[in-house]
């Protein structure tokens, strides 16, 4: 290797050895252009260098190798950064998380250009794993691990992340791009719905369509969309959307978003002709979002619909009856709908067959026994770590230089002083004077 490139694997290795994370990473962004000088020489300085012991001095190699305008050889290239992320230490990443992430999503593209994204879900896994403090900490990696499990059909994998509560996020060069974050929040989405876990689905849709932006997205556009399908799966309507949504995203939502409209007018409606005639009219729109699927759901859930109905108003009825009714082909279907209601605990009723007969129940659920305690314990415990969590929060606000400078008013030079006073002020409990 050429003599700078040794005093770089020397550099690395004694930083590395010390612990001084910090002055290697200074280390490392000043030699970016040596490194891409002696590109050639780089699966060399890679062998001279242990992934686990010197981490931060690996990333930078594969960095500027797959910065390159073309890599070679890819496979090469894939089989290296799973390797490096297998082993790397997680307190060295974290100093250098911008180019870490940046590798991670190199790798995952690379693989869903190779159309082989179930290869890199447990790589993906374990490099989300590695990077967050926490569980509720979320990384611009989760969106590939989302994209990579939705491509392979394999969803299982995305879930453990999926169900933690977001409360905190990694800076990533000091900052967090707004893309991942809303890309995870829709492939989040898609994931939920594929498990038909209607509830969740929503509320990850609904976090990517409210997020602070000045323009209107094709994330955010795509992901409202399936918004208004979920909800007419969950709810049976669309419902307004929350408040703070930004203006500019509420204004031009709707008039993008023409079929879906029409969707959710003839479903309320209740006339199964008056939807079946609207989703003919717009199969082309739906097929070509990729929502023909979820469409067809909503057609056979207005039949379900339209049979809770019944049970409100009706103690007995027959099956014919039911299916005259819901506009159904006969007896024999409204049978199959019934007991499938009743497997999926959507009505409580019983069938005599013998007399075509239907009788309506009302739900046995007594709210006493020791699952629904827990269950109840489950979420209080839920529901008491999100106060924590956001009083805390409150807390690291009401400290915040820059926030109680704007707040009050303030110059730059009073700063430390008043954040001293706030300081003090939230551990005594006394309210402080300027």
């Amino acid at each position: 290797m050429a003599a700078t490139l040794d005093q770089f694997v020397s550099r690395v290795r004694s930083l590395s050895e010390s612990e001084k994370y910090a002055e290697l990473v200074e280390t490392i962004e000043k030699s970016t252009e040596m490194l891409a000088r002696n590109i050639s020489h780089a699966t060399n300085v890679l062998e001279s260098l242990d992934p686990e012991r010197h981490s931060l001095g690996h990333l930078a190699v594969l960095s500027v190798k797959t910065s390159m305008p073309s890599v070679p050889d890819i496979e090469s290239c894939i089989h290296q950064i799973a390797a490096f992320i297998k082993s790397c230490a997680p307190e060295q990443i974290r100093y250098a998380a911008e180019s870490y992430c940046l590798l991670c999503h190199f790798y995952a593209k690379s693989l869903v250009d190779l159309k082989k994204p179930l290869r890199g879900i447990d790589t993906i896994r374990l490099a989300t794993e590695k990077l967050q403090p926490s569980m509720s900490c979320l990384t611009s990696i989760h969106a590939d691990l989302a994209q990579l499990c939705l491509l392979s059909k394999c969803l299982k994998p995305a879930i453990p992340f999926l169900d933690s509560d977001v409360s905190d996020f990694v800076q990533e060069g000091g900052r967090f791009d707004v893309k991942p974050f809303l890309l995870y929040y829709y492939y989040g989405g898609m994931i939920y719905t594929g498990l038909k876990q209607f509830e969740r689905a929503l509320h990850f849709f609904e976090v990517a369509v409210t997020t602070p932006a000045q323009a209107l997205s094709a994330i955010m556009l795509e992901a409202y969309k399936k918004y208004i399908v979920v909800s007419l799966l969950l709810h049976g309507k669309v419902g307004l959307l929350p408040k703070y949504t930004s203006g500019v995203v509420a204004r031009y939502l709707k008039p993008m978003c023409g079929a879906y409209n029409d969707l959710s007018a003839a479903y309320s409606s209740n006339s199964s002709a008056e939807l079946q005639r609207v989703v003919a009219k717009h199969t082309d729109i739906f097929t070509r979002d990729t929502n023909m699927g979820l469409v067809k759901q909503v057609v056979a859930s207005m039949n379900r619909k339209n049979i809770l109905r019944l049970t409100k108003t009706f103690l007995t009825l027959s099956l014919t009856d039911v299916a005259n009714r819901v506009h159904l082909s006969g007896s024999k279907e409204a049978e199959e709908y019934v007991l499938r209601m009743i497997e999926d605990g959507e009505i409580f009723a019983t069938i005599d067959q013998a007399a075509g007969m239907v009788s309506f129940h009302d739900s046995p659920e007594s709210y006493s026994d020791d699952r629904m305690r827990v269950h109840i314990d489950s979420e209080i415990q839920k529901s008491m770590k999100l106060t924590r969590q956001i009083q805390q929060m409150d807390q690291d606000i009401a400290v915040n230089p820059q926030f109680v400078r704007k707040t009050l008013g303030l110059q730059a030079d009073e700063d430390v002083s008043l954040s001293f006073v706030v300081s003090r002020s939230l551990r005594t409990g006394e309210p402080y004077v300027m």
